[in-house]
């Protein structure tokens, strides 16, 4: 059974910084691309970053996000820095296969989790 579970979210403060964790089971890690999107009230879900499965070909939408990867412990990461009211959203981990092809799109990504609240006070 495939299980992605994120963790990390909260409330913080404007400027303060976040790590969001994703912890999965029951898909060989490795062989999948992680990303994480963001979904605030009434708007679509959006792309924040991906990762490749040996951790290459690491990109996000904000300079002031990093994902990374524990392909030992099977999690993904995304680092939130300098955090800002509008970032406040619902952040959703996600996987595809195979690891190499870099998309954007959540049509691209078979496996997702729950999602974690962040929400950033002014």
């Amino acid at each position: 059974q495939v299980q992605l579970v994120e963790s990390g979210g909260g409330l913080v403060q404007t400027g303060t910084s976040l790590r969001l964790s994703c912890a999965t089971s029951g898909f060989y890690f490795s062989d999948y691309a992680m990303a994480w999107f963001r979904q605030a009230p009434g708007q679509e879900r959006v792309f924040v970053g991906r990762i490749g499965g040996n951790g290459e070909r690491m990109f996000a939408s904000d300079a002031r996000f990093r994902v990374s990867r524990d392909n030992a412990r099977g999690t993904a990461y995304l680092q939130l820095n300098s955090l800002k009211p509008e970032d406040t959203a619902v952040y959703y981990c996600a996987a595809m296969t195979p690891h190499y092809l870099v998309r954007t799109a959540t049509s691209s990504y078979s496996y997702w989790g729950q999602g974690t609240q962040v929400t950033v006070s002014s």
